[in-house]
């Protein structure tokens, strides 16, 4: 299970479909994360900017391992948070 001392955080907007997908992926899992959206938050946008060689890309998710994923697929993300879950 995924510690709760150190949580997934997902950056997202209001507005991302993949964003949307994402958590979507996360409920049917059980898997608890914390969602911050960069949409009105100047210091996640500028971490979003910076995880991402400059691009304001979301979901941008982060993991306690210190892996990132941004947009990625359903097979891949679905694949590293079993692989988390399971470590």
């Amino acid at each position: 299970m995924v510690s709760d001392l150190s949580p997934i955080r997902m950056y997202t907007t209001n507005w991302c479909s993949d964003c949307f997908r994402a958590k979507k992926i996360f409920q049917s899992m059980n898997l608890t994360y914390e969602e911050i959206d960069i949409t009105n938050d100047e210091d996640a946008t500028e971490l979003v900017i910076r995880l991402n060689n400059g691009n304001r890309s979301v979901p941008t998710i982060v993991f306690p391992d210190g892996t990132i994923l941004t947009e990625p697929s359903t097979v891949t993300l679905v694949q590293k948070l079993q692989s988390t879950a399971a470590g």
